[in-house]
């Protein structure tokens, strides 16, 4: 239970069996191939026209770059690989000017470390780069002899930066591959929930999908203007099926029973849109033209013999058949359609000047009003075409000597996106995470201040034993430590063991077969190119070939493979002790932070809800692009409450004072219950009203979102103190409401009736205990 976490024995037994543990991962094998051609192609050419020293180096600086462009980030391969050579030559130069003055270099390595522990706080690729160059920058800054040698190394390092961007660059490897990969699984997963609604009309949904979708449509304007066109619309299209799923398959709210003709059709519906979803995403992903059986089309069609289904569901069914419509049309591009038979056979469907295709259903006039909802344009990306507009038509005036002509009163019409800055562009957004995170209870500043502290005095000690290598203590400790406990000593036990097996076969292979400095490098690259394939399947088989990697590039300057072996190690293994005994002393928990943000998942789960209704009580002043901010941000904070909870559960901490007291049963349903509200608000967001006329404010719903509003505050920082949650309030508004509705009640009022038992059941989950039940352990 959290109340009463994991003993250390337990805990340490679990991130260890986590740090050794070998995951089932894809492979990239040509990527994999291509950065180990940039390694030797620098260690080679530095060979040639230098000596080892600069062919280490060199050899570092190219290692350092491949590095960066595996790592988890939707930013341009090119632009990683110069950036992360780029910091490290820097760092390589200046270091080597105060690796002289012991005491100056220490304050130089704690200011770099402890900038690169705050480097997490823009984002993990940042902290992992960052923490890279430092740990191969203790071992660059001792290979030059001299400032203008320096001078040399970091040249070459850089280059070696170069020669990996370059290489992207002339032989990419599936372009737009991980993105294109991204958008699928997002298509998929809701295609996936559109099948088990089938069954099941409460499935639950993760929205991970959706996410991370979302980031990775985040492109830079080069980007945007290179990106294929099936990347443009489908992850909107996405977000708009799944209310409209859900909704179509609910029996309270959408009013199909569970059982008769109604139910029949809402099924072969929902396996309709699945079959759509699931050949778009295909097409997306391999990159090929839509293919469709003619039977969905069929089904995406209202009955000849008439509607089935009547009410909301009604509504929702003509939404799904525009919705499928749209996402056929997304493609941009001829649909192929299969007729089943003995005879099979392929038809091509291609669009007319009004984009209806011959064999479609046409979207229904009575949906094309509110359609989008709230899930039109996203906000972000219509804010970011308002802004080139102005920018545009500014320009125009100007070169028109400020006069108005009718260019100028046209802005262009751009594609939208969502805007990824530049790397000059996050700086700021870098100042501001810097001064977010300074706080003293920030895990990202605890982090920062250990990882400091830790190799400066791994530092020291390496100074202080006798071994020439004594770097290797700082370097494994800055490279195990991260922010969070389970991470860390699954690191620093998978770094030990994995460093272990990799020099031993290394050193097996140097003592067997003696190679010199030339078949040293190849040793080098060959490892270098397992590391680059093997590197999503575990640290502690990245370690193995890391381990490997090092003892074969130490042979080129003719290192001695067994001191080297040696070396490597025993002070590995003393460096990841040192980082994971730091972690210990001066932790940074998670599961103090639970009620806080389980108190942030309700506030943001409270804004949507309070959103929703808002656009019932006002449709006329509705604007959707409350409604997408406030999911959002819900989205955001359960992603972060479920990241908590997950690194909560692996701590060895107990519970005390104002530490949280919420046990794993009483987490799990809270968390249920606003997984619950969410999906209330949802199932509602399909029948958002337009700023029609013809809707009339509803005084019930403003009523209810009220009392809704002031509930939640209250509530949040009760849930925060441990102190009883009540919504006095809301039930009493839910009752008016009830009083004034007519027969059959309004969808409205039977979500809110949904979101009020959403809220009963989380006040239940957290109501604070009096006293610890027995064998509870607290």
């Amino acid at each position: 239970m959290l109340a009463a976490p994991l003993p250390w024995l337990r805990a340490l037994k679990d991130t260890a069996r986590s740090g050794l543990s070998v995951e089932r991962a894809s492979l990239t094998p040509l990527a994999a191939v291509r950065g180990a051609c940039g390694v030797g192609l620098v260690i080679a050419l530095a060979l040639l026209i230098g000596n080892p020293q600069l062919a280490v180096s060199s050899a570092f600086g190219a290692f350092a770059s491949g590095i960066a462009t595996f790592q988890r980030s939707w930013r341009p391969r090119p632009v990683l690989a110069l950036a992360a050579s780029t910091g490290l030559a820097i760092s390589t130069f200046v270091g080597y000017l105060l690796v002289g003055l012991p005491w100056a270099f220490i304050l130089l390595l704690a200011l770099w470390a402890f900038l690169a522990g705050m480097a997490w706080g823009v984002g993990p690729t940042s902290g992992v780069v960052a923490a890279f160059n430092i740990s191969v920058m203790l071992i660059t800054v001792h290979l030059p002899t001299s400032t203008l040698g320096a001078l040399s190394h970091a040249a070459l390092i850089a280059a070696g930066g170069v020669v990996q961007a370059a290489l992207i660059l002339l032989f990419p490897v599936r372009p737009w591959g991980e993105r294109r990969d991204t958008l699928a699984d997002a298509l998929a997963a809701v295609a996936d929930y559109a099948r088990r609604l089938r069954h099941d009309p409460m499935a639950p949904f993760d929205p991970e999908p959706l996410i991370e979708a979302r980031s990775a449509a985040a492109v830079t304007p080069r980007q945007a203007r290179r990106r294929p066109r099936q990347l443009h619309g489908y992850r909107a299209m996405a977000e708009r099926f799944r209310p409209v799923l859900a909704s179509l398959a609910d029996p309270v709210v959408g009013g199909a029973p569970m059982v008769g003709p109604e139910r029949d059709r809402v099924r072969e519906l929902l396996a309709a849109a699945a079959t759509v979803l699931d050949a778009s995403a295909r097409a997306i992903r391999r990159g090929e033209r839509v293919r469709l059986p003619d039977q969905a089309l069929d089904v995406l069609q209202v009955p000849k013999s008439g509607p089935v289904l009547s009410g909301p569901a009604r509504r929702a069914a003509l939404r799904l058949i525009a919705l499928t419509d749209d996402a056929v049309e997304a493609a941009q591009e001829p649909v192929e359609v299969t007729r089943g038979g003995v005879l099979a056979r392929v038809t091509w469907h291609v669009a007319d000047r009004e984009g209806r295709r011959s064999g479609f259903p046409d979207q229904p006039p009575v949906v094309d009003a509110s359609l989008d909802g709230p899930y039109g344009p996203d906000p972000e990306e219509i804010a970011a075409e308002e802004a080139a507009a102005r920018a545009a038509e500014l320009a125009r005036r100007k070169a028109a000597g400020g006069k108005h002509t009718p260019a100028a009163g046209h802005a262009l019409a751009r594609e939208r996106h969502l805007h990824m800055p530049t790397l000059a562009g996050l700086v700021p957004v870098a100042l501001r995470a810097f001064r977010r995170e300074l706080h003293w209870k920030s895990p990202i500043l605890r982090h920062a201040l250990r990882v400091s502290v830790v190799v400066s005095l791994g530092y020291l000690l390496g100074r202080a034993l006798p071994p020439a290598h004594g770097y290797w203590v700082p370097l494994t400790a800055v490279m195990v430590l991260r922010p969070d406990f389970s991470r860390t000593y699954q690191r620093g036990i998978g770094r030990a063991v994995g460093t272990l097996v990799g020099v031993a076969i290394a050193g097996t292979v140097m003592a067997l077969a003696g190679p010199g400095s030339y078949l040293s490098a190849g040793l080098a690259v060959v490892s270098v190119g397992l590391l680059y394939l093997l590197l999503s399947t575990g640290y502690v088989i990245a370690s193995v070939c890391t381990g490997a990697y090092v003892v074969f590039l130490l042979g080129i300057l003719g290192a001695d493979w067994y001191q080297t072996a040696y070396e490597r190690a025993g002070l590995t293994a003393l460096g990841g002790l040192l980082a994971m005994l730091s972690y210990a002393l001066f932790p940074a928990w998670d599961t103090p932070l639970l009620r806080d943000r389980l108190g942030d998942w309700l506030a943001a789960t409270g804004r949507y809800a309070i959103a929703v209704l808002d656009a019932f009580a006002q449709p006329a002043e509705h604007d959707p692009r409350q409604v997408r901010e406030a999911l959002l941000d819900t989205r955001a904070a359960r992603q972060n409450w479920e990241q908590t909870l997950g690194r909560a559960e692996a701590e060895p901490v107990r519970q005390h004072g104002r530490l949280s007291r919420l046990s794993r049963r009483s987490a799990s349903d809270a968390q249920s219950a606003l997984v619950t509200m969410g999906r209330a608000c949802m199932l509602l967001e399909a029948h958002l009203p337009s700023p029609h006329p013809s809707f009339r404010p509803d005084s019930a719903a403003a009523d209810f979102s009220a009392a809704l509003a002031g509930d939640i505050s209250t509530a949040v920082t009760a849930v925060r103190r441990s102190e009883p949650v009540e919504w006095n309030a809301v039930h009493d508004a839910l009752a008016r409401w009830w009083e004034q509705a007519d027969h059959p009640p309004p969808v409205a009022l039977r979500t809110a009736e949904l979101l009020t038992d959403a809220l009963d059941d989380l006040a239940q989950a957290v109501a604070p205990k009096s006293a610890p039940r027995a064998g509870s352990g607290r």
